[in-house]
């Protein structure tokens, strides 16, 4: 069991830096690329800049890439929605920026407000929409690089929160 006591003993491991690996310039595990994500969304000053809104569609622009992987910055004005789809043989980590965003799959509905992050695999169907009165941001990590995006014919069904197929982690 860990207890205040077991740091005396043991330190600060961050302040042991000879021990620390040194971070990679490019991920390449799903919790590297999460990171990535947290990375970029703590810094503001790296997409918001970039952002804009468009009525007549969502607003995307492509932010960074690296070996066999896209980092996209999109934008949802209220109403906006990406229709169900998957992304091919991508897998991805999806960020909500700032605003709220609500993703519907085949087991439900789940509200994703700033700092909801979602992590899937390939061939994961969904639905991404911003269901708010205010507009939202997002970013998108693609791994390998996003080359198809099919869309379903089926709709997704409305259900509770509850419902979703994987867990959001919240920064």
């Amino acid at each position: 069991m860990n207890s205040d006591s077991d740091l005396q003993i043991a330190g600060d491991i961050l302040e042991v830096t000879h021990l620390l690996q040194p971070a990679r310039e490019h991920p390449a595990t799903v919790a590297e690329f999460v990171g990535l994500a947290r990375s970029i969304a703590a810094d503001r000053s790296q997409w918001e800049h970039l952002v804009r809104y468009d009525a007549t569609s969502r607003w995307y622009h492509r932010l960074k890439t690296g070996p066999g992987y896209e980092v996209w910055l999109l934008s949802w004005v209220p109403g906006q929605g990406s229709g169900l789809h998957d992304h091919g043989p991508s897998s991805g980590v999806l960020t909500v920026l700032q605003g709220e965003l609500t993703e519907r799959t085949e087991r439900g509905a789940r509200a994703l407000g700033a700092g909801a992050q979602r992590v899937f695999a390939s061939g994961y169907a969904h639905d991404v929409v911003n269901d708010s009165l205010e507009p939202a941001v997002s970013l998108h990590i693609y791994y390998p690089g996003l080359t198809e995006m099919p869309m379903h014919a089926a709709q997704c069904a409305a259900a509770t929160v509850e419902g979703a197929a994987e867990d959001v982690v919240t920064a």
